[in-house]
């Protein structure tokens, strides 16, 4: 292996916390906001360390809320790059709850991020390839090219969209 590779394993960012009463909403859960931005937060230190250099967001695809985080349970996100482009990388991360009373560990949530690295200019350089090893990164890294397609047709979309929309006050 060489410096233009490396595995997926050595961007896997591993991060637990504690929901604690202001994290929450009426109804005692995680506030879906706050998830966002530990997502966004650990992805961005899996993109960084693949990378090496400052990096920025340039999509979320989505985060799916699959069960709800609450007041008894800890939060642990785990991300690492599962895909690379010339100068973009794919970020996934897993959301896992996990009651602190049983021992009970659910998937909550899991998101796809894509990052950029910069250089000292702000401008796009290259990274390098991923390798995946297990199971969970290959299955990852193989249907890789399908969401970035996705990404692509979407961010299209987005731009036809904002050609159309005004900056105008609405007062």
């Amino acid at each position: 292996m060489n410096q233009t590779t490396k595995y997926c394993k050595e961007s896997r960012v591993v991060k637990t916390s504690h929901v604690l009463p202001p994290d929450t909403n009426v109804h005692n859960t995680l506030f879906g906001g706050k998830l966002m931005a530990y997502v966004d937060d650990c992805a961005s230190l899996s993109a960084t360390r693949h990378a090496r250099c400052p990096v920025v967001t340039a999509s979320t695809d989505s985060v799916d809320f699959l069960s709800p985080i609450g007041m008894e349970d800890s939060v642990c996100l785990e991300s690492f790059v599962t895909w690379t482009g010339r100068t973009s990388m794919e970020v996934f991360v897993k959301v896992i709850a996990e009651n602190l009373m049983t021992g009970e560990r659910r998937i909550a949530a899991t998101s796809f991020l894509t990052f950029v690295a910069l250089d000292e200019h702000k401008k796009p350089v290259q990274v390098p390839q991923v390798i995946p090893q297990t199971e969970e990164e290959t299955k990852l890294n193989e249907t890789a090219a399908t969401r970035a397609a996705w990404r692509k047709q979407r961010r299209e979309e987005s731009r036809s969209l904002a050609e159309f929309l005004t900056t105008n006050k609405p007062w």
